[in-house]
């Protein structure tokens, strides 16, 4: 089954970029191929208890990732859903990449401004605008 926040992405995407048809599943390897990579703090959850592994070493590791990201590239474009994320942008060096925000996905949240958000469209622009190639959104 598809998670509850992977289907308000792909809704979301539905009304940010033109011509999107929502995906049946939640194979997200296209994106991969592209270099999108979406990253939880946590990496692992026992089944059907969210957050039941927070706190158990992961944040050392994800943070690790974000700044060597950071530190090591330039032009990326961090999108950060939901406070927690937001609480990264120390990790991240704003004079060399790009920092969307917004709430995040989740059932619980989505209401609060994730809708209309447009952080897909946005990204596109961004990479146009530094001559890079935009993120083909659509999932076959």
């Amino acid at each position: 089954a598809v998670p509850r926040s992977l289907i308000n992405i792909y809704k979301e995407l539905k009304t940010d970029i033109p011509g999107f048809t929502i995906p049946t599943h939640g194979n997200l390897q296209e994106w991969a191929e592209q270099g999108v990579l979406l990253l939880n703090a946590t990496l692992t959850v026992r089944r059907g208890l969210p957050a039941s592994h927070q706190k158990k070493g992961w944040e050392n590791f994800t943070d690790a990732v974000i700044k060597k990201l950071s530190d090591e590239r330039e032009g990326i474009v961090f999108i950060l859903w939901g406070s927690y994320a937001q609480s990264k942008i120390a990790l991240i060096d704003s004079s060399k990449h790009h920092i969307l925000k917004s709430v995040h996905p989740s059932p619980l949240s989505v209401e609060r401004g994730f809708w209309g958000s447009k952080p897909f469209s946005k990204t596109n622009e961004i990479l146009e605008k530094e001559g890079k190639k935009p993120i083909d959104w659509q999932i076959h």
